[in-house]
């Protein structure tokens, strides 16, 4: 066994045991989390050279007596590297932002052993050779994620983790259903082998079975029309644990995608990457929508994260080698820069006493670095150069406009404009405009605030940072993307 190859799992693991046992000493609880996260992005970090050495880009390790096809594999390639340092990253970032007790609600005790097992989940999804441990890692995911929801036992959030929980367990039992089918078709589980083995089966009961799998993973990455539990959930979540699902739990989904419909159901049936094409735009139009009509700002970055995981669905209809680089760019960029706007969200609510755009105003006279902090990431989601945003959507539009989709660039047009729109309304009624307390136009109003915010503010800074450096340097993390889509196509 290569303990590199499993050391995503096993630490958060070991991280989760931990604090469960200090589950009654809050303070030693949240620094051994502290330092599990680290260490967890030091590994990370120290996997980078191993893998470049390594023959195909790959580094895999198996367990027990059983040889693959049979025996359960893990691997880390190019892309599952990607996804691990965002995963790395945003478990080091949410829980230093926790150290100033920024929330809508207290934290539980609980809190962290449920934020490691749901980072083991998502990790094992990165890494797992074979279907029916990613169905295992998605269950995982799903437990610790209705835990993390349903924590506070208020009302609003139980209700929140019921409405999770209904179309995600859905989303499971279609996932194990289509499993179940793979094995009755092909006889393996493993990846590979059932690639080699969908060659032998009738074209009806593959479209069937690949057709039951992506609508499952549809529903778990959100897409329309079966978004809804997301916008009905989220906004009832601590904010670092919110920005925590929203970076990664929609990307595990994405994820899946990618490394299934270019790595395992090849070759790839047309008509399926044309309707995934046109979900994709609805669930960015809707997205967008839902982000324009509303006033909450959590509820707001929620709904841009329907619209923008659009965006990347369309980047993998669109397939290829130039379209998975695009969706690889694009999730990395939208993983940091969408947690970083509902980090931002906190610090302003803290300050302005609500979320309610109607309700708050003033920030730029009495902050003005939140405004700047804040302009960043939401620069980016718009997409206005020199921003990440800009070269990831720059790589989806020439791949439509290469493809001939003259309507599907104008709509992903359109929907930039209207984020734009959003991240006005944002930055017109939280920083530009008066305070609603304030009656003399001439006085400023000030806050009062308790909570050490040193710790938000690195966090947010730290984020901030990789979104500057991915938009000056483009290229690293392209080059990055670019050799994860050659080894998904086999061409690496």
């Amino acid at each position: 066994m290569n303990f590199l190859v499993v050391s995503p799992v096993l630490l958060p693991l070991l991280a989760a045991a931990i604090t469960v046992i200090l589950r009654y000493r809050q303070a030693p609880q949240y620094w051994i989390g502290l330092l599990a996260a680290v260490l967890i992005l030091l590994n990370h970090c120290l996997m980078y050279a191993p893998l470049q050495q390594a023959p195909q880009l790959a580094l895999s390790s198996q367990f027990g007596e059983w040889p693959l096809p049979y025996g359960i594999g893990f691997q880390i390639d190019v892309l599952s590297y990607i996804m691990l340092t965002i995963s790395a990253l945003m478990t080091l970032c949410c829980l230093l932002f926790m150290l100033s007790g920024l929330s809508t609600r207290p934290l539980n005790s609980l809190t962290l052993p449920l934020t490691f097992g749901l980072i083991a989940g998502v990790n094992g999804s990165f890494i797992t050779q074979d279907f029916f441990n990613l169905y295992v890692w998605f269950e995982v995911i799903l437990i610790c994620a209705i835990g993390l929801l349903a924590i506070g036992r208020k009302i609003s959030q139980l209700d929140a983790a019921f409405k999770y929980m209904v179309l995600n367990l859905f989303g499971t039992l279609l996932l194990l259903t289509s499993i179940a089918l793979l094995y009755g078709a092909t006889g393996n589980l493993n990846f590979q082998a059932v690639q080699a083995a969908l060659a032998a089966i009738s074209a009806p009961t593959k479209l069937m079975i690949i057709t039951l799998f992506i609508v499952a993973v549809l529903i778990k990455v959100a897409a329309f029309p079966v978004f809804t539990w997301m916008p009905a959930s989220y906004h009832t979540l601590p904010i670092p644990i919110m920005a925590l699902f929203s970076a990664l739990l929609t990307k595990v989904a994405v994820y899946t995608l990618l490394r299934t419909l270019s790595q395992v159901f090849t070759p790839s049936i047309e008509i399926l990457h044309g309707v995934l094409a046109w979900i994709a735009i609805c669930t960015m139009v809707v997205g967008v929508l839902g982000a324009a009509y509303h006033w909450d700002m959590r509820r707001i970055l929620v709904f841009h994260s329907i619209s923008q995981i659009g965006y990347i669905l369309l980047a993998i209809a669109l397939s290829g080698t130039d379209g998975n680089a695009a969706a690889i760019y694009y999730t990395f960029h939208h993983s940091i820069v969408k947690a970083c706007l509902i980090l931002i969200a906190g610090i302003i609510y803290l300050y302005a006493g609500s979320y309610d755009l109607r309700k708050i105003g003033g920030l730029y006279n009495i902050k003005p670095w939140l405004a700047i902090l804040f302009a960043i990431p939401a620069l980016s989601l718009v997409g206005i150069p020199p921003f990440s945003g800009f070269w990831a959507k720059v790589l989806l539009l020439r791949e439509t406009i290469e493809q001939g989709r003259a309507l599907w660039t104008a709509i992903a047009l359109i929907v930039s404009v209207l984020t734009l729109y959003s991240m006005m309304k944002i930055w017109f009624e939280a920083f530009c405009k008066p305070h609603p307390l304030v009656c003399d136009s001439n006085s400023v109003w000030q806050p009062t605030v308790r909570q050490n915010l040193k710790p938000a503010v690195i966090a947010v800074s730290i984020l901030c940072a990789v979104i500057l450096f991915i938009s000056l340097l483009p290229n690293l993390l392209y080059d990055f993307s670019a050799r994860a889509a050659l080894q998904l196509g086999g061409l690496l």
